[in-house]
């Protein structure tokens, strides 16, 4: 049995990652900021251990990562997003968008070091976007973001491969989560048209897209679009 830890796992992606590593047998945490509801719900559900822990928050990571007694698949999911012109966004907002979406990964990696290091192996799976990878017209901060984090993914990968440890990312398309909540539905059936398989995602497809990569042991540095084929 596998230990799996999961950052923003109460809702969206996360959960259905949860959902679905704990079927499969796995023993799973899961990362959450402020609805203990959607979390506790999550545990209910699927048996994961729930964590209070604002990824942004180095000391907060490291807190919770004492709780776990061993890590063997890391998801950096927790995200933030937000829609509007860069010219209209608040330095305030820039920089929140970054403490989590980057500075969590680094928080959470560097947490699960020493075990991946003392074991030499581990895996880590990223979550970028395909915005991330062509940029999104008022989605600029979320676009710079996600593009970093794919820079970061192929690093570590060469960086952590010689101790074993197998860093990899999914980068999904339009994914029906809260983060399409400001998306009406005539927006949405347009951004499914423009997907080559024509529908929007939902998060088990990206979950199964992560339990590929944990299962993947010859697979490292790689960016998986799970995207319908929207960003071809």
């Amino acid at each position: 049995m596998s230990t799996v830890v999961i950052t923003g796992g109460s809702r969206g992606i996360g959960a259905a990652a949860a959902e679905l590593f704990a079927a499969k047998g796995h023993r799973v945490y899961i990362f959450y900021t402020q609805n203990e509801t959607a979390a506790r719900a999550v545990a209910e559900k699927t048996g994961a251990i729930p964590i209070c822990c604002d990824v942004s928050d180095g000391d907060a990571v490291r807190a919770a990562f004492a709780r776990i007694p061993d890590v063997d698949i890391l998801i950096c999911n927790a995200g933030i997003s937000h829609y509007g012109l860069m010219s209209m966004m608040s330095e305030r907002d820039w920089d929140r968008l970054f403490a989590v979406n980057v500075k969590g990964v680094y928080h959470c990696v560097n947490a699960a070091m020493p075990m991946f290091l003392k074991k030499q192996r581990g895996c880590v799976i990223t979550v970028s976007s395909m915005w991330g990878r062509v940029g999104a017209s008022c989605e600029a901060a979320y676009s710079a973001t996600k593009g970093a984090i794919i820079a970061l993914t192929k690093a570590l990968a060469k960086e952590l491969g010689p101790s074993g440890i197998r860093v990899n990312c999914v980068a999904p398309g339009v994914i029906l989560t809260d983060m399409c909540a400001h998306f009406d539905e005539e927006t949405l059936a347009e951004l499914a048209e423009e997907a080559a398989i024509g529908r929007n995602g939902n998060p088990m497809d990206v979950a199964r897209a992560m339990e590929y990569l944990s299962e993947a042991d010859f697979v490292t540095g790689h960016i998986l679009n799970v995207d319908g084929g929207f960003a071809i």
